[in-house]
């Protein structure tokens, strides 16, 4: 018979244990990742939906909504901002955009006119006691609008909120969205500098979810409704321009397959293709956001992040595509943990940036920043 060495055994559970320890420290939250807000602070219990662009003195601007009493999608919600002039390094304290007392302001949609240097908020109202499924079911006591703000300043001031439900709304929609995330300013010649926000909406006969685009053709002045998708399942929305000038529509995606679903536009998103799976980018149901840019010799290159998982919000990767989004053959692990909505941005220096939602427990402990090198990606 051999005998166990107590001794031995017990020394080696406990270098087990410390090991164990230090892989759990070194995934933690405050320490691997750059906590921009954080849920319980500067007066809100919960920060949620993300939005981040660069502007054209190269300052970068966070949104998030700001949910004073509780992590709720409904109630006295603000739209919030804090602005970084070193590319992600230190950020600025907060800053509330618009507080409209108890109600819900909402869905951060921004987009850089780089013509002009204006950035426009899009974003969507509701009262604060009504929710969802009274929205959706039209027992609401008000419906859910859409606003616009601009920033003519680099983002230290805002304009008074103004609505433009009526030219970007159909009166039988019932619940709509703008983004959440980036806008974009196409570059093509047909359609250049149109400004296109991805949004979705609920019909009121059928209560099905559709995804479509808004857009403007005089930096920003007045606001239009695009086209919607030709199926539904399909609600919030990322939306980036190919090099040949084409849309390209990256959906959430409500069906048993747990894959983002696409379509494509040749016509500045007045019209949008049949879906499309793409069976690489999986997902937990839940926002993502897609973005175009180029590299060295204008290589272009589109970046997608998402909670890569089929069953929980956690795993949260940048992936690069070289070919238009047909395959995605590098990734970055940004982080492993409970993660949710995110947004992308290309930093001064040409590094992309990852603003997401992510904690230990929960995806929803704050909203955090982390700049990604491209030599990273594997």
């Amino acid at each position: 018979m051999k005998y166990i060495n107590i001794s031995k055994l017990r020394s080696a559970i406990q270098v087990l244990l410390v090991l164990n320890l230090s892989f759990l420290n070194n995934e933690s939250f405050s320490q691997t990742l750059n906590h921009i807000f954080k849920s319980g602070e500067d007066g809100y219990q919960c920060f949620r939906i993300p939005a981040i662009i660069s502007s054209n003195k190269k300052s970068i601007l966070a949104f998030a909504e700001g949910r004073k009493n509780n992590c709720g999608d409904a109630g006295n919600i603000d739209l919030v901002m804090k602005k970084s002039d070193d590319g992600g390094k230190t950020w600025s304290a907060l800053t509330v955009i618009w507080d409209d007392g108890e109600n819900t302001c909402g869905n951060p949609a921004p987009v850089l006119d780089s013509k002009t240097g204006t950035i426009w908020l899009l974003s969507t109202w509701n009262l604060g006691t009504d929710h969802e499924p009274q929205i959706i079911n039209g027992s609401s006591k008000d419906t859910r609008r859409i606003y616009v703000l601009s920033s003519t300043d680099n983002g230290s001031s805002w304009s008074v909120a103004k609505e433009i439900t009526s030219t970007v709304k159909k009166p039988e929609w019932t619940w709509y969205a703008t983004g959440p995330g980036n806008g974009i300013q196409m570059r093509s010649k047909k359609y250049k500098d149109r400004l296109i926000i991805p949004c979705d909406h609920i019909e009121a006969i059928s209560k099905k979810y559709y995804s479509h685009t808004i857009y403007s053709d005089d930096h920003g002045k007045t606001w239009l409704l695009g086209g919607s998708t030709n199926e539904d399942m399909v609600n919030e929305c990322t939306v980036a321009e190919l090099p040949d000038g084409k849309l390209l529509l990256n959906m959430r995606n409500y069906n048993s397959l747990r894959i983002r679903q696409t379509a494509t536009s040749e016509d500045g998103g007045i019209n949008w293709s049949s879906l499309k799976g793409d069976t690489t980018l999986i997902e937990p149901v839940c926002q993502a956001s897609l973005i175009s840019f180029t590299v060295k010799r204008k290589k272009p290159v589109l970046a997608f992040s998402n909670p890569a998982s089929t069953t929980n919000r956690t795993n949260m990767i940048v992936r690069l595509s070289y070919d238009n989004g047909a395959t995605w053959p590098k990734q970055y692990l940004v982080y492993k943990g409970p993660a949710a909505y995110s947004n992308l941005v290309v930093l001064p220096n040409g590094n992309l940036g990852c603003f997401f939602e992510a904690g230990i427990k929960s995806a929803y402990e704050g909203i955090v920043f982390e700049e990604i090198p491209l030599l990273e990606f594997k």
